[in-house]
Protein backbone atom coordinates (compact mmCIF):
# COMPACT_ATOMS: atom_id res chain seq x y z
CA UNK A 1 0.00 0.00 0.00
CA UNK A 2 1.10 3.70 -0.71
CA UNK A 3 2.12 5.88 2.19
CA UNK A 4 -0.38 7.47 4.54
CA UNK A 5 -0.73 9.13 7.75
CA UNK A 6 -4.51 7.69 8.41
CA UNK A 7 -5.63 3.94 8.23
CA UNK A 8 -9.12 2.85 9.05
CA UNK A 9 -9.66 -0.08 10.67
CA UNK A 10 -12.77 -1.96 10.65
CA UNK A 11 -12.74 -4.12 13.85
CA UNK A 12 -15.14 -6.88 14.05
CA UNK A 13 -15.02 -8.57 17.94
CA UNK A 14 -17.17 -11.43 17.16
CA UNK A 15 -18.57 -14.30 18.93
CA UNK A 16 -17.09 -15.74 22.26
CA UNK A 17 -13.88 -14.75 23.42
CA UNK A 18 -13.57 -12.51 20.18
CA UNK A 19 -14.36 -9.38 21.71
CA UNK A 20 -12.16 -10.11 24.75
CA UNK A 21 -8.88 -10.84 22.91
CA UNK A 22 -9.47 -7.68 20.37
CA UNK A 23 -10.28 -5.51 23.40
CA UNK A 24 -6.40 -5.84 24.33
CA UNK A 25 -4.77 -5.61 20.89
CA UNK A 26 -6.76 -2.43 20.62
CA UNK A 27 -4.78 -1.29 23.91
CA UNK A 28 -1.54 -2.52 22.09
CA UNK A 29 -2.49 -0.90 19.04
CA UNK A 30 -3.21 2.81 21.16
CA UNK A 31 0.10 2.29 22.54
CA UNK A 32 1.97 1.75 19.02
CA UNK A 33 -0.25 4.35 17.71
CA UNK A 34 1.52 6.95 20.51
CA UNK A 35 5.06 5.92 19.41
CA UNK A 36 4.77 6.32 15.81
CA UNK A 37 4.96 9.62 13.98
CA UNK A 38 2.10 11.00 12.10
CA UNK A 39 0.51 7.62 11.66
CA UNK A 40 -2.95 7.54 13.14
CA UNK A 41 -5.52 4.51 13.30
CA UNK A 42 -9.38 5.01 12.59
CA UNK A 43 -11.40 2.75 13.95
CA UNK A 44 -14.65 1.96 13.21
CA UNK A 45 -16.63 -2.01 15.09
CA UNK A 46 -18.82 -4.12 12.85
CA UNK A 47 -21.25 -6.79 14.58
CA UNK A 48 -20.67 -9.65 12.14
CA UNK A 49 -20.84 -13.70 13.38
CA UNK A 50 -23.31 -15.83 15.31
CA UNK A 51 -24.24 -12.82 17.91
CA UNK A 52 -25.02 -11.30 14.76
CA UNK A 53 -26.90 -13.66 13.14
CA UNK A 54 -29.51 -13.78 16.34
CA UNK A 55 -30.12 -10.47 16.08
CA UNK A 56 -30.53 -9.75 12.44
CA UNK A 57 -30.84 -13.32 10.73
CA UNK A 58 -27.92 -13.17 8.95
CA UNK A 59 -24.01 -13.64 10.53
CA UNK A 60 -22.64 -11.05 7.74
CA UNK A 61 -25.77 -8.41 6.72
CA UNK A 62 -24.70 -6.92 2.91
CA UNK A 63 -24.47 -3.89 4.02
CA UNK A 64 -21.64 -4.53 6.67
CA UNK A 65 -20.17 -6.09 3.80
CA UNK A 66 -19.90 -3.31 1.40
CA UNK A 67 -18.51 -0.84 4.51
CA UNK A 68 -16.09 -3.55 4.89
CA UNK A 69 -14.90 -3.24 1.35
CA UNK A 70 -13.98 0.73 2.17
CA UNK A 71 -12.07 -0.09 5.21
CA UNK A 72 -7.88 -0.43 4.72
CA UNK A 73 -8.14 -3.54 6.50
CA UNK A 74 -10.08 -5.50 8.83
CA UNK A 75 -9.23 -7.00 12.58
CA UNK A 76 -11.29 -10.11 13.46
CA UNK A 77 -11.56 -11.73 16.80
CA UNK A 78 -13.65 -14.88 16.27
CA UNK A 79 -17.05 -15.66 15.21
CA UNK A 80 -19.24 -18.77 15.21
CA UNK A 81 -20.99 -21.07 18.13
CA UNK A 82 -21.05 -24.32 18.42
CA UNK A 83 -24.56 -24.05 19.28
CA UNK A 84 -25.94 -22.29 16.55
CA UNK A 85 -25.85 -23.68 13.46
CA UNK A 86 -27.33 -23.85 9.75
CA UNK A 87 -30.16 -26.12 9.21
CA UNK A 88 -27.74 -28.84 7.15
CA UNK A 89 -26.00 -29.05 10.37
CA UNK A 90 -22.40 -26.55 10.48
CA UNK A 91 -21.54 -23.71 12.00
CA UNK A 92 -21.93 -20.13 10.93
CA UNK A 93 -18.55 -18.86 9.32
CA UNK A 94 -18.59 -15.71 8.11
CA UNK A 95 -15.06 -15.29 8.26
CA UNK A 96 -14.81 -17.99 5.63
CA UNK A 97 -17.43 -15.79 3.95
CA UNK A 98 -14.95 -13.20 3.99
CA UNK A 99 -12.34 -14.99 2.39
CA UNK A 100 -14.11 -16.09 -0.32
CA UNK A 101 -16.47 -12.26 -1.17
CA UNK A 102 -13.33 -10.08 -0.95
CA UNK A 103 -10.77 -13.11 -2.32
CA UNK A 104 -8.56 -13.56 0.19
CA UNK A 105 -6.55 -15.64 -1.47
CA UNK A 106 -3.65 -15.78 0.18
CA UNK A 107 -3.37 -17.51 4.07
CA UNK A 108 -0.74 -16.45 6.29
CA UNK A 109 0.09 -19.00 9.47
CA UNK A 110 3.23 -17.92 11.64
CA UNK A 111 4.52 -19.85 13.89
CA UNK A 112 7.21 -18.82 16.26
CA UNK A 113 8.48 -19.94 19.79
CA UNK A 114 9.19 -17.55 21.99
CA UNK A 115 9.72 -19.89 25.14
CA UNK A 116 10.85 -23.36 25.74
CA UNK A 117 7.76 -23.66 28.49
CA UNK A 118 5.86 -23.05 25.57
CA UNK A 119 6.20 -26.48 23.69
CA UNK A 120 5.57 -29.71 24.34
CA UNK A 121 8.55 -30.79 22.30
CA UNK A 122 11.92 -31.58 24.17
CA UNK A 123 15.40 -29.70 22.88
CA UNK A 124 13.71 -26.96 21.34
CA UNK A 125 14.64 -23.11 22.34
CA UNK A 126 13.30 -19.58 21.71
CA UNK A 127 13.04 -18.78 18.26
CA UNK A 128 14.06 -22.29 16.96
CA UNK A 129 10.88 -23.04 15.76
CA UNK A 130 9.90 -20.09 13.48
CA UNK A 131 8.20 -21.39 10.49
CA UNK A 132 5.50 -20.05 8.46
CA UNK A 133 2.57 -21.91 6.49
CA UNK A 134 0.40 -20.11 3.99
CA UNK A 135 -2.78 -21.55 2.91
CA UNK A 136 -5.10 -21.21 -0.20
CA UNK A 137 -8.09 -19.45 1.27
CA UNK A 138 -10.98 -19.55 -1.49
CA UNK A 139 -10.76 -23.28 -3.61
CA UNK A 140 -9.25 -26.30 -2.25
CA UNK A 141 -11.66 -28.69 -0.25
CA UNK A 142 -13.43 -25.83 0.81
CA UNK A 143 -14.82 -24.80 -2.36
CA UNK A 144 -18.16 -26.92 -2.20
CA UNK A 145 -18.94 -25.94 1.32
CA UNK A 146 -22.26 -24.01 0.62
CA UNK A 147 -24.01 -26.72 -1.54
CA UNK A 148 -27.19 -27.51 -0.01
CA UNK A 149 -28.33 -31.55 0.03
CA UNK A 150 -31.90 -32.92 0.98
CA UNK A 151 -31.89 -34.12 4.88
CA UNK A 152 -32.61 -37.31 3.25
CA UNK A 153 -29.85 -37.90 0.98
CA UNK A 154 -27.93 -40.91 1.07
CA UNK A 155 -24.87 -39.61 -0.23
CA UNK A 156 -23.16 -35.91 0.51
CA UNK A 157 -19.83 -35.02 -1.76
CA UNK A 158 -17.31 -32.17 -1.14
CA UNK A 159 -15.32 -31.54 -4.19
CA UNK A 160 -11.62 -30.49 -3.79
CA UNK A 161 -11.14 -27.55 -6.50
CA UNK A 162 -7.79 -26.42 -7.52
CA UNK A 163 -7.40 -23.64 -10.53
CA UNK A 164 -4.43 -22.69 -12.06
CA UNK A 165 -5.08 -19.33 -11.80
CA UNK A 166 -5.73 -19.73 -7.94
CA UNK A 167 -2.82 -21.83 -7.76
CA UNK A 168 0.09 -19.53 -9.29
CA UNK A 169 -0.93 -16.38 -7.32
CA UNK A 170 -0.82 -18.60 -4.47
CA UNK A 171 2.72 -20.25 -5.24
CA UNK A 172 3.91 -16.33 -5.73
CA UNK A 173 2.97 -15.12 -3.03
CA UNK A 174 4.55 -17.84 -1.14
CA UNK A 175 7.94 -17.12 -3.02
CA UNK A 176 7.53 -14.04 -2.40
CA UNK A 177 7.48 -15.16 1.26
CA UNK A 178 10.22 -17.36 1.46
CA UNK A 179 12.38 -15.25 -0.56
CA UNK A 180 11.63 -12.38 2.34
CA UNK A 181 12.84 -15.17 5.11
CA UNK A 182 15.49 -18.03 4.78
CA UNK A 183 14.75 -19.42 1.14
CA UNK A 184 13.37 -21.97 1.30
CA UNK A 185 9.65 -23.14 0.35
CA UNK A 186 8.30 -26.50 0.62
CA UNK A 187 5.13 -27.52 -0.99
CA UNK A 188 3.19 -29.96 0.93
CA UNK A 189 0.56 -32.06 -1.15
CA UNK A 190 -0.95 -35.51 -1.87
CA UNK A 191 -0.05 -35.47 -5.11
CA UNK A 192 0.69 -39.37 -5.09
CA UNK A 193 -3.39 -40.04 -4.94
CA UNK A 194 -5.12 -37.38 -6.00
CA UNK A 195 -5.07 -36.00 -9.58
CA UNK A 196 -5.89 -32.43 -8.37
CA UNK A 197 -2.83 -32.24 -6.14
CA UNK A 198 -0.74 -34.13 -9.02
CA UNK A 199 -1.90 -30.49 -10.72
CA UNK A 200 -1.15 -28.48 -8.08
CA UNK A 201 2.08 -29.87 -7.93
CA UNK A 202 2.81 -29.37 -11.89
CA UNK A 203 1.70 -25.91 -11.64
CA UNK A 204 4.25 -25.44 -8.60
CA UNK A 205 7.23 -26.51 -10.26
CA UNK A 206 6.33 -24.32 -13.28
CA UNK A 207 6.56 -21.49 -11.07
CA UNK A 208 8.94 -22.34 -9.10
CA UNK A 209 11.33 -21.45 -12.15
CA UNK A 210 10.67 -18.11 -12.09
CA UNK A 211 11.80 -18.18 -8.69
CA UNK A 212 15.79 -19.72 -9.18
CA UNK A 213 17.11 -18.01 -5.75
CA UNK A 214 14.50 -19.75 -3.39
CA UNK A 215 15.14 -23.68 -2.32
CA UNK A 216 12.13 -25.74 -2.62
CA UNK A 217 11.27 -29.41 -1.69
CA UNK A 218 8.24 -31.35 -1.91
CA UNK A 219 6.34 -33.01 1.36
CA UNK A 220 2.93 -35.32 1.33
CA UNK A 221 1.03 -34.12 3.72
CA UNK A 222 0.92 -37.49 5.82
CA UNK A 223 5.38 -36.81 6.23
CA UNK A 224 4.44 -33.21 6.66
CA UNK A 225 2.81 -33.80 9.76
CA UNK A 226 5.02 -36.31 11.11
CA UNK A 227 8.17 -34.16 10.17
CA UNK A 228 6.63 -31.18 12.02
CA UNK A 229 6.38 -32.45 15.10
CA UNK A 230 9.65 -34.75 14.64
CA UNK A 231 12.24 -31.64 13.32
CA UNK A 232 10.24 -28.21 13.13
CA UNK A 233 13.40 -26.51 12.97
CA UNK A 234 14.03 -27.62 9.67
CA UNK A 235 11.38 -25.62 7.83
CA UNK A 236 10.97 -22.01 6.79
CA UNK A 237 7.52 -21.59 4.50
CA UNK A 238 5.17 -23.86 3.65
CA UNK A 239 2.44 -23.37 1.39
CA UNK A 240 -0.49 -25.98 0.76
CA UNK A 241 -4.00 -26.62 -0.33
CA UNK A 242 -6.67 -24.99 2.04
CA UNK A 243 -7.69 -27.80 3.94
CA UNK A 244 -4.34 -28.99 4.32
CA UNK A 245 -3.26 -25.58 5.43
CA UNK A 246 -6.26 -25.57 7.95
CA UNK A 247 -5.34 -28.56 10.02
CA UNK A 248 -1.68 -28.45 9.90
CA UNK A 249 -1.83 -24.92 11.20
CA UNK A 250 -3.65 -26.34 14.11
CA UNK A 251 -1.05 -28.71 14.39
CA UNK A 252 1.72 -26.18 14.16
CA UNK A 253 0.15 -23.93 16.61
CA UNK A 254 0.73 -27.12 19.70
CA UNK A 255 4.35 -26.87 18.84
CA UNK A 256 4.68 -23.09 20.37
CA UNK A 257 2.22 -22.86 22.95
CA UNK A 258 -1.24 -23.53 21.04
CA UNK A 259 -3.88 -21.27 19.20
CA UNK A 260 -3.67 -18.49 21.53
CA UNK A 261 -0.11 -18.43 19.94
CA UNK A 262 -1.02 -18.53 16.63
CA UNK A 263 -1.76 -15.60 14.76
CA UNK A 264 -2.64 -14.69 10.80
CA UNK A 265 -3.74 -12.86 7.79
CA UNK A 266 -5.87 -13.51 4.98
CA UNK A 267 -4.71 -11.64 2.28
CA UNK A 268 -5.92 -10.43 -1.37
CA UNK A 269 -5.18 -8.00 -3.78
CA UNK A 270 -7.11 -5.50 -2.54
CA UNK A 271 -8.43 -6.33 1.53
CA UNK A 272 -7.36 -8.06 4.15
CA UNK A 273 -8.17 -9.50 7.31
CA UNK A 274 -6.24 -10.12 10.40
CA UNK A 275 -8.07 -12.32 13.43
CA UNK A 276 -5.80 -14.82 15.80
CA UNK A 277 -6.30 -18.60 14.52
CA UNK A 278 -7.98 -19.89 17.57
CA UNK A 279 -11.85 -20.00 17.52
CA UNK A 280 -14.78 -18.41 19.98
CA UNK A 281 -14.24 -20.84 22.86
CA UNK A 282 -17.42 -19.68 24.20
CA UNK A 283 -16.63 -22.04 27.39
CA UNK A 284 -13.66 -19.26 28.14
CA UNK A 285 -15.54 -16.42 27.09
CA UNK A 286 -15.98 -13.50 29.59
CA UNK A 287 -13.72 -15.20 32.17
CA UNK A 288 -10.62 -13.19 31.62
CA UNK A 289 -8.35 -16.09 31.40
CA UNK A 290 -8.03 -16.44 27.32
CA UNK A 291 -4.48 -15.40 25.79
CA UNK A 292 -4.50 -12.27 23.50
CA UNK A 293 -1.24 -12.77 22.23
CA UNK A 294 -2.07 -14.29 18.82
CA UNK A 295 -4.37 -11.58 18.01
CA UNK A 296 -1.67 -8.93 19.43
CA UNK A 297 0.47 -10.67 16.81
CA UNK A 298 -2.51 -10.30 14.14
CA UNK A 299 -2.39 -6.89 14.91
CA UNK A 300 1.25 -6.68 13.85
CA UNK A 301 1.10 -8.45 10.59
CA UNK A 302 -2.02 -5.62 9.89
CA UNK A 303 0.56 -2.95 10.67
CA UNK A 304 3.15 -4.70 8.09
CA UNK A 305 0.56 -5.18 5.47
CA UNK A 306 -0.05 -1.23 5.36
CA UNK A 307 3.59 -1.27 3.98
CA UNK A 308 4.56 2.32 5.16
CA UNK A 309 8.20 3.07 7.07
CA UNK A 310 5.83 3.88 10.12
CA UNK A 311 3.65 1.17 10.13
CA UNK A 312 6.42 -1.70 9.56
CA UNK A 313 8.35 -0.18 12.88
CA UNK A 314 4.77 -0.38 14.51
CA UNK A 315 4.75 -4.02 13.81
CA UNK A 316 8.23 -4.20 14.92
CA UNK A 317 7.92 -2.80 18.01
CA UNK A 318 5.00 -5.12 19.02
CA UNK A 319 6.77 -8.25 18.36
CA UNK A 320 9.68 -7.15 20.30
CA UNK A 321 7.54 -6.33 23.34
CA UNK A 322 5.83 -9.49 22.59
CA UNK A 323 9.14 -11.09 22.72
CA UNK A 324 10.37 -9.45 26.25
CA UNK A 325 7.10 -10.35 27.83
CA UNK A 326 7.27 -13.87 26.93
CA UNK A 327 10.90 -14.35 27.83
CA UNK A 328 9.99 -13.90 31.13
CA UNK A 329 8.40 -17.75 32.28
CA UNK A 330 6.26 -15.95 34.93
CA UNK A 331 4.66 -14.30 31.93
CA UNK A 332 2.07 -17.11 31.11
CA UNK A 333 -1.77 -16.86 30.68
CA UNK A 334 -3.61 -20.63 31.36
CA UNK A 335 -3.35 -21.79 28.03
CA UNK A 336 0.60 -21.95 28.93
CA UNK A 337 0.64 -23.13 32.61
CA UNK A 338 0.35 -19.83 33.90
CA UNK A 339 -1.76 -17.39 36.09
CA UNK A 340 -2.20 -14.22 33.92
CA UNK A 341 -5.74 -12.72 32.86
CA UNK A 342 -6.24 -11.35 29.41
CA UNK A 343 -5.99 -8.28 30.73
CA UNK A 344 -3.00 -8.51 32.46
CA UNK A 345 -1.04 -10.22 29.39
CA UNK A 346 -1.92 -7.16 27.30
CA UNK A 347 -1.32 -4.39 29.44
CA UNK A 348 2.23 -5.68 29.64
CA UNK A 349 2.80 -5.94 26.19
CA UNK A 350 1.50 -2.60 25.92
CA UNK A 351 3.47 -1.50 28.56
CA UNK A 352 6.60 -2.77 26.81
CA UNK A 353 5.51 -1.21 23.65
CA UNK A 354 5.30 2.36 25.71
CA UNK A 355 9.13 1.56 27.00
CA UNK A 356 10.47 0.76 23.70
CA UNK A 357 12.79 3.67 21.53
CA UNK A 358 12.00 3.52 17.97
Amino acid sequence: MTHRTSYNIAVLPGDGVGPDVIRESLRVLAAVESKLDGVRFELREYSVGAGEYLRSGDPLPPATLEDLKRHDAILLGAMGLPHIRWPEGVEMTPQIDLREKLDLYCGLRPIRLYHELHTPLKKHQAGEIDFLIVRESTEGLFSSRLLKHSPEAAEVTDTLRITRQGSERLFRAAFRQAAARRRHLALVDKANVLPSMAFFRKVFDQIAQQFPTVQTERVYVDAASLYLVQRPESFDVLVTENMFGDILSDLAAGLVGGMGMAPSADIGDRHAVFQPSHGSAPDIAGKGIANPIATILSVAMLLDWFDAAETRRGAGLIRQAVERVLSDPNNRTADLGGHLSTTEMGERVARECMRADL
